[in-house]
């Protein structure tokens, strides 16, 4: 066997097959990468991922659904037919030499983990991520795009058919990498998403669950320095009124768009603004 070479380029040059086909049947049938986590679905949330991890192309398996992102849509043939002809769907949409496939109901995938398996297969034909059961999560992983081609064709050669077949026939022809990974994947119940919806509210990370959910409602993606805009949204309350706070910080972002500068900037010159105010204010 010839030797294996490593794709070229530090930036992991990369697509992303998404499956949203399933019939979410322990969910009684809902719709489940169009449920909302941190008011933001969970298709919305694994594309989000995919775009941090800078995939250069999103290909959705299943049925059509608002997105926030623009994606690629594709229907697995026939419809409803399993893991193997939605991912067969997908990769005919992809010309790279690696895709990252995924499911669509894993609420805390970040781009960092991404990366991280994207690292891990330039060696091998893929990696995935194994749980902290020992157990492999081949919808949560990168693969080599001909290779997996190649073992897709040799089991639809033997089988007649993708549909219905299980996913670990072709992943057992490739050389995989395994990467370690705490913590729930993806949300199978109703009891699962409540426990993510909690996770939410609980641990720390609101601001930034509520920011991202605001910039994908308004289809917009600005780099929000939120320490900054909170400072002089603070000072703004304090120094001078409370509610010049959230006119403060919508006139920070109106300025930084039109002036071309960042926020971080505009929200010194605020505080320092607030500063001055308040000065005048002492004896």
């Amino acid at each position: 066997m010839a030797p294996r070479r490593a794709v070229p380029g530090s930036q992991h040059p990369h697509e992303a097959v998404v499956l949203a086909g399933g019939a979410a049947r322990r969910l009684g049938g809902a719709d489940k990468p169009g449920v909302r986590i941190g008011a933001r679905t969970l298709l919305d949330r694994v594309l989000a991922a995919c775009a941090g991890a800078g995939a250069e192309r999103c290909v959705v398996v299943g049925p059509r659904r608002p997105t926030a992102r623009s994606v690629v849509w594709a229907r697995e043939d026939p419809p409803g037919g399993g893991p193997l002809a939605a991912l067969d769907a997908g990769l005919r949409h992809t010309t790279r030499p690696l895709v990252t496939v995924l499911a669509a109901d894993l609420p805390f995938l970040d781009p960092g983990t991404l990366r991280a398996l994207l690292a891990a297969a330039r060696e091998a034909d893929g990696a995935l991520l194994q749980d902290d059961s020992g157990r492999d999560q081949p919808l949560t992983a990168v693969y080599r795009a001909e290779p997996l081609r190649r073992e897709l064709a040799l089991v639809r050669a033997e089988y007649g058919t993708l549909a219905g077949l299980p996913l670990r026939l072709p992943l057992a022809g490739l050389t995989l990498r395994r990467v370690p990974f705490a913590g729930g994947l993806d949300c199978d119940t109703w009891a699962d998403i409540a426990t993510a919806r909690a996770r939410i509210r609980d641990d720390g990370t609101v601001l930034d669950e509520w920011i991202a959910a605001v910039k994908a409602e308004l289809g917009i993606d600005p780099d929000v320095d939120t320490t900054a805009l909170l400072d002089a949204a603070r000072d703004a309350a304090h120094g001078v009124a409370r509610p010049a706070a959230p006119l403060t910080t919508f006139l920070i972002g109106y300025a930084a768009a039109l002036h071309g500068i960042t926020q971080a900037d505009a929200a010194r010159k605020i505080s320092a603004l607030s500063e001055a105010w308040s000065q005048e204010r002492q004896p």
